[in-house]
């Protein structure tokens, strides 16, 4: 995902950028990593401090960005619907603005993929089978990108198991709480519909684990 670097290089120029593209950046990244480990307060605030400093500039296609960007985590986490901060400011927004909108949603038209961020357009595309899906998420370096792509193939109902053990290996390794758990609850379910009862306990345990941590 390349949200927070479109912010600001949106803007960027010579001599060195305002006070407020590096506030904003700040934010967006303080509040994106509050969310992913699972520090809802610190979240928001954050959050309100990213679109305080963006609403200076009065540009709807930045705004949009910092929305898209709590949004892009939101999906990440197995939390889907539209994006409710983006959508009042949808129509002042630009068409790539819309497209990553759109494909959040995994409700994407074909002709917008250009539009999307390179690292995600094979996924919105669609790969002919799970392993080209499987491909096309450990070609994406970034690990939250990849968990974007992950949830967006969830919701389309294109995950696999090895796209559900991916993304809760992508989240494990950077200690993402919130993810890790929805994840792991995918993987959980999985195993008690497929009555895997030794899977299942260990998948217990592991989510105790992570619980225990403060979540």
């Amino acid at each position: 995902m390349v949200v927070v670097t479109m912010l600001l290089a949106a803007c960027a120029s010579h001599p060195p950028p305002p006070d407020w593209q590096g506030s904003a950046k700040a934010a967006t990244d303080g509040s994106t990593a509050a969310y992913l480990e699972g520090n809802e307060r610190v979240a928001a605030t954050e959050l309100a401090r990213a679109r305080s400093e963006v609403a200076r500039t009065g540009r709807a296609d930045l705004l949009a960005r910092v929305e898209l960007t709590r949004c892009a985590a939101q999906v990440a986490s197995l939390v889907f619907g539209p994006c409710a901060g983006f959508e009042p400011l949808r129509s002042d927004a630009g068409a790539a603005e819309r497209a990553y909108a759109d494909y959040l949603q995994a409700r994407i038209a074909p002709q917008d993929i250009a539009l999307l961020p390179e690292p995600q357009r094979a996924v919105a595309a669609g790969g002919p089978s799970d392993a080209a899906n499987v491909a096309a998420l450990r070609g994406i370096g970034d690990p939250l990108s990849r968990l974007v792509a992950a949830g967006v193939l969830f919701e389309a109902g294109r995950a696999d198991p090895q796209v559900i053990a991916l993304a809760i290996d992508t989240a494990s390794t950077q200690g993402w709480r919130r993810p890790l758990l929805a994840w792991l609850g995918v993987q959980l379910a999985r195993a008690e519909k497929a009555g895997a009862t030794d899977d299942a306990q260990r998948l217990r345990r592991r989510i105790e684990r992570v619980q225990g941590g403060g979540a």
